[in-house]
């Protein structure tokens, strides 16, 4: 698979001196989608904000698609297949109907009213709001805001989708809804979170990151199994790997293979 992300010795401090990313490198392919986890204040939507150019308008460590984010052409012409899903939906929804939401970013990339319609249809289908389009955004269910956020970026067609704590808040009904349409989401994903349970369905790789540092990056079944690991950084392993590593020993007990 081809490598959609680079980032080389990336380090960043707010104003008042906060250190917030130290000397962080990755590399993520095409189609992947990866977890970020870790305490709160470990890094997590920082980079994601400094990968979008919100935080440096010209972060030179970040290489997006072969294109090095050294100026502000560079990183304008990326944010059009970077899409970031922000933590709270009330924050992206601004407008007083779903379509106007939704097709805000394809009339910003210049697209026709037909194909704007297209996509805000589109969009609109894949995360199962049909005949939402002139229902106000912000008399929605909490599930219900969350999937039109989403469509707000599916409808630009990203290739890189960034999404900070998408399940937060969120009931059961909610919550398994959202996880679906990430599982189904064909491109390039990075999540920031703390829900295991997102972690162990969607995510192909797990970085573990603390006071901007990546502490561990690989499978999630090994990094969620390791206690000591997590408990060194402030996190617990989750209750459903506790499950199924006592039915494992349990397995092994009893002599199964």
């Amino acid at each position: 698979m081809a490598e959609v992300l680079r980032i080389e010795n990336l380090s960043f401090a707010y104003d008042n001196g906060t250190l917030a990313l130290a000397n962080l490198s990755l590399r993520v392919k095409e189609g992947e989608t990866v977890a970020f986890i870790g305490p709160n204040g470990a890094g997590k939507t920082t980079l994601f904000l400094y990968i979008l150019g919100l935080l440096h308008r010209t972060p030179r460590e970040v290489t997006v698609m072969g294109q090095t984010l050294s100026s502000p052409q560079a990183v304008e012409a990326v944010r059009g297949q970077v899409g970031l899903v922000f933590q709270n939906p009330e924050d992206q929804l601004f407008c007083t109907t779903v379509f106007d939401d939704v097709a805000f970013g394809p009339i910003n990339q210049g697209l026709s009213a037909a194909e704007v319609k297209e996509r805000v249809a589109e969009a609109l289908a894949a995360v199962g709001l049909e005949g939402f389009e002139h229902r106000v955004p912000h008399h929605l269910s909490g599930g219900e805001q969350r999937r039109v956020a989403l469509a707000t970026i599916y409808a630009m067609h990203p290739r890189i989708v960034l999404l900070d704590e998408p399940t937060s808040n969120l009931d059961p009904r909610g919550k398994q809804e959202v996880t679906r349409l990430l599982k189904q989401f064909p491109g390039t994903q990075l999540i920031a979170t703390h829900d295991y349970e997102l972690v162990l369905t969607v995510a192909d790789r797990v970085v573990l990151l603390n006071q901007g540092r990546i502490i561990a990056n690989g499978p999630p079944l090994e990094i969620l199994a390791n206690e000591t690991l997590l408990k060194a950084n402030g996190l617990e392993m989750p209750l459903v790997m506790r499950y199924f590593l006592a039915l494992k020993s349990q397995a092994v007990a009893d002599g199964c293979p």
